[in-house]
């Protein structure tokens, strides 16, 4: 049975978002409490005027969705990720992850995906990137 392949240009978008309690349980697993993230009252305070997801929560998206799904998918190995944090990210507001796969090293199995986050209500870029991931039956 032949592999399915996965072409240059491909592009896959998908919706998230995440809950103060799962930006609670980020703080706690990596021990960042700043209060602009866990501290609505704080958040309150600030020019963003409520809690913003911390950054490395807001683009975990991309593993997810590349170790889970296409682009990616079972089997996938993560070799890069890097990211650039353009605008915050707001507790509760639906985001969308697109993917763009923009070149594959065939004979390595290797794929080069650029990782963006939209929001949808403004059309702006919130986070934008570049993923490398290696996949023997993808790429």
């Amino acid at each position: 049975m032949e592999s399915k392949k996965i072409p240059v240009g491909s592009t896959y978008k998908f919706t998230f978002s995440f809950s103060q309690e799962q930006v609670n349980t980020f703080a706690d697993l990596t021990g960042d409490h700043n209060p602009i993230h866990v501290d609505p009252e704080y958040a309150a305070t600030t020019r963003f005027g409520k809690p913003i997801i911390h950054g490395h929560l807001s683009s975990s998206v991309f593993t997810k969705f590349l170790g889970m799904n296409e682009p990616g998918g079972p089997g996938s190995i993560y070799l890069k990720q890097e990211t650039e944090y353009l605008r915050p990210m707001f507790v509760g507001k639906d985001y969308e992850v697109v993917f763009k796969v923009m070149n594959i090293k065939e004979g390595k199995h290797i794929a080069e995906i650029a990782t963006e986050v939209y929001d949808p209500e403004t059309g702006k870029i919130t986070i934008r990137g570049t993923g490398t991931l290696k996949n023997t039956e993808l790429y």
